[in-house]
């Protein structure tokens, strides 16, 4: 929210510098994010007022003025604005000025006339973003006066981000109640004062839906003068706020709204047909928005609605048809209390973003909507003339928010907060934010918390407040006294932070991506997954819950190829999402991706790019750490995001733990992914699940290594060798290492040959040749009878 300085000292009188202001509005949770001045620098430009106006004699589109400036007397100044006429005041840049953008204004001729300065825009002056004419001043504009000065423009603009539980402060009487709270200063509000009916005329309204709007109030104001132009200081409000001025009745709303927090919004009374209802849309109903988009509505969706048809979303847009224009005469005014819950996420299931439905997501103080609506009839028969009805309200009490009635202790304020907070302090505090005090018993106090605070719901919430407006920096810095507990961490459990390091030992860097992703991914990842889809998504990049951890570690891959990466390894640890919002099922998973070389840039070694086994010899050394490889296997296996070669299912035991793989070539050309990239994915459960460390002798005897070349098929895995040698060899193998793979001259088609060490040791004597030719004539036999394997010669 953008705030106006010196708007805001009409509230309260700041004595404090802005940036002392700025920090305590930060240190009291409503964190400051930027200042601003008001206006960019310029100078010498005062009102001038043109009181002579004729065409240029030698260009069509020019005309020759003479402009009163006060003290300056008369100034003749050359002007191609199609609003300049007699009578208009305008800014007037003198000889010598200079405007915003660097621009020094000397005296000059143009098309043989002289011009001793110039008329400005709004737009020249860096007031606006765009302007049609010369900035039209108000009549009572003095002649000659600094127009930093006549529009206070020597101010400052403050902007805040509030959190969403702060929706009282969406207005400047919920920041100048925070103030006063905290520089101890008296508010000063405005006249709001009813308005006095001069007409009888009424239109009903009816509440079909009071759970959702226990309250509307509404007010007709006959024969308004829709084309009164808006007060120039209302529009320069307006501005430093960061909304464009429109017409009275809307800019008229739009302050108000800013001022006390409270939406409003303004219907040509002609356009509506019989009475006002607060009603669910029916399913298939369409309603033409303010913003020109035409939408479909739902039984979801709140509007309000006349007799015939929906005429705006309530809380959050205005239809087209029923808009105020410069021919509407007669206006119909609305306020009123939309439940939260019942505006929360409706705009963005529309693609809409409104100040409006900002304020009611948060919540409204459901007191104010009739404080609002005699604000605005005030401020429009003021600015635009008008004969004002009485108020019509259609409230249902049961649905409204009650007053909280909480109970404060002030010893457990010292306790929590480790400082004592004199009583008479916290007294004034709770009082200044809006809160009644009474001592109800000995040692307890009984607070009722006003309705506009939606986010007081406990003691703590109270005490939460004396904190912040006592001041977080005025407690004392003190260890919370607390028994120390051992917490249990069984050795049959893997600790994530380990496989992490080992990880980051590996060359890897953690990544966190967002839990939410674009369908669009999903669906080049897995064609057949059916991700849960959000119902309110942030953007469409973030429209479904992931299945995978694939999907945000591609998005980081090809963020950093984007900027020159080429060797990059990242993992994630992460939930994974399947099922519906019925049955929602959550995974935890841990995943990598890697790309690039196999090893950083050296000198010791030649450049390589990885390959499949390099990421399994990742996989493999997290796996070790259960202490139980010899359980998992490694097992070719289809994956649609993977390549068809280079895919295989991990098993532990006879469970399906991951995946691990080379990404599909469709998938790379469909991301736009620059190089081969390899993937990795397993259940933590899984690998998280280890056997406890165990004692082991180690041997006092030799091991004997014996060396076997087989010629086997094409299609047999290592890890099928591997199988049969461990269920032959008997329990003295130690070891079987797989050093040479050969294929090409001497070897038949289909076929390829495997160069096998088999290490053998036993704990409790020497080997004998004998023993050991026995045991690898089994091996031997055991290959060629299960795998068809034949010794090479």
């Amino acid at each position: 929210m953008r705030i106006s300085e010196q708007w805001l000292c009409e509230w309260v009188a700041l004595n404090v510098p802005t940036v002392e202001l700025c920090r305590r509005l930060t240190m009291a949770g409503l964190e400051v994010s930027s200042v601003q001045a008001a206006a960019p620098a310029f100078s010498d430009v005062v009102v001038g007022e043109i009181v002579h106006c004729i065409p240029h004699p030698n260009a069509d589109r020019l005309k020759l003025c003479e402009v009163f400036a006060g003290e300056l007397g008369l100034v003749s100044i050359v002007c191609g604005a199609p609003n300049a006429r007699v009578g208009l005041k305008a800014p007037l840049a003198q000889v010598g000025a200079q405007l915003p953008d660097g621009l020094r204004i000397r005296q000059t001729r143009l098309r043989g006339e002289q011009s001793a300065g110039m008329l400005c825009s709004a737009k020249e002056l860096g007031l606006a973003d765009e302007a049609a004419g010369l900035m039209e001043l108000s009549q009572d504009a003095p002649n000659g006066i600094d127009l930093r000065q006549y529009l206070n423009l020597d101010d400052q603009i403050i902007e805040v981000d509030l959190t969403p539980n702060r929706g009282d402060c969406l207005g400047m009487a919920g920041l100048a109640r925070e103030l006063g709270a905290l520089l101890r200063k008296p508010v000063t509000r405005p006249s709001l004062e009813p308005v006095t009916a001069v007409i009888d005329d009424e239109l009903s309204v009816h509440l079909d839906a009071p759970a959702d709007c226990p309250r509307y109030i509404g007010r007709i104001v006959r024969g308004v003068d829709a084309r009164a132009p808006t007060p120039l200081w209302l529009c320069e409000r307006l501005r430093r706020a960061g909304i464009r001025p429109l017409s009275a009745a809307v800019d008229v709303t739009n302050y108000v709204m800013l001022e006390l927090g409270q939406p409003l919004h303004a219907f040509d009374l002609a356009t509506l047909a019989g009475g006002i209802r607060v009603r669910r849309a029916d399913s298939g109903e369409r309603l033409a928005l303010l913003n020109g988009a035409s939408v479909e509505l739902d039984e979801q969706t709140l509007v309000i609605a006349d007799a015939h048809r929906p005429v705006a979303l309530a809380g959050i847009m205005g239809g087209a048809s029923t808009a105020v224009t410069e021919q509407t005469c007669d206006l119909f005014l609305e306020a009123a209390f939309f439940a939260p819950r019942s505006i929360a996420g409706r705009a963005r299931r529309f693609g809409l973003h409104t100040d409006s439905a900002h304020r009611f997501e948060r919540g409204v103080d459901p007191n104010l909507p009739r404080i609002a609506m005699e604000r605005a009839t005030r401020l429009l028969v003021e600015i635009a003339g008008g004969r004002p009805g009485p108020v019509s309200e259609a409230s249902d009490a049961a649905y409204l928010p009650s007053v909280a009635e909480l109970v404060l202790r002030p010893a457990r304020v010292t306790r929590l907060l480790g400082s004592e907070i004199p009583s008479v302090e916290m007294h004034e505090i709770l009082e200044r934010l809006g809160m009644s005090v009474t001592e109800s018993s000995v040692g307890a106090w009984s607070i009722s918390v006003p309705a506009y605070r939606f986010d007081i719901a406990r003691e703590v919430d109270l005490i939460e407040e004396l904190a912040r407006v006592w001041g977080y920096d005025q407690l004392p810095a003190r260890r919370a006294p607390a028994g120390l507990a051992m917490i249990a961490r069984p050795e049959r459990v893997l600790p994530v932070r380990r496989l992490r390091r080992l990880l980051v030992a590996r060359g890897y860097q953690e990544a966190i991506t967002y839990s939410f992703v674009a369908r669009e991914l999903e669906q080049a990842l897995d064609p057949e997954a059916a991700p849960i889809v959000l119902a309110n998504p942030i953007s469409a990049d973030l429209a479904v819950m992931r299945t995978s951890l694939w999907s945000g570690l591609i998005r980081a891959l090809l963020h950093n190829q984007k900027r020159q990466h080429q060797r990059v390894r990242l993992f994630e640890t992460g939930l994974c999402f399947s099922g519906n919002l019925d049955a929602l099922r959550q995974e935890s998973v841990l995943a990598g991706i890697v790309c690039g070389s196999a090893w950083p840039e050296q000198w010791g070694a030649s450049r390589r790019s990885l390959d499949f086994f390099d990421v399994k010899g990742d996989v493999e050394a997290l796996l070790a750490l259960t202490g139980e490889f010899a359980t998992f296997r490694f097992v070719p296996e289809p994956h649609p995001a993977l390549h068809p070669g280079q895919s295989a299912r991990i098993y532990r035991c006879d469970r399906g733990v991951g995946w691990i793989g080379a990404l599909h070539p469709r998938v790379q050309r469909t991301l736009e992914l620059s190089m081969p990239s390899f993937v990795f994915e397993l259940a933590l459960a899984e690998i998280e699940a280890a056997v406890l460390p165990a004692c082991q002798d180690l041997s006092r005897y030799p091991s004997i290594r014996r060396d076997l070349a087989i010629v086997v098929d094409e299609d047999v895995a290592v890890q099928q060798v591997d199988d049969c040698i461990r269920a032959a060899a008997g329990g003295n193998l130690r070891e079987i290492v797989v050093f040479d793979l050969y294929r090409g001259q001497g070897i038949p088609p289909g076929r390829k040959s495997l160069a096998i060490g088999l290490i053998l040791q036993d704990s409790s004597r020497t080997l004998t040749d004998k023993g050991v030719e026995e045991s690898i004539s089994c091996v031997v036999g055991e290959l060629r009878h299960q795998l068809k394997a034949e010794l090479r010669e």
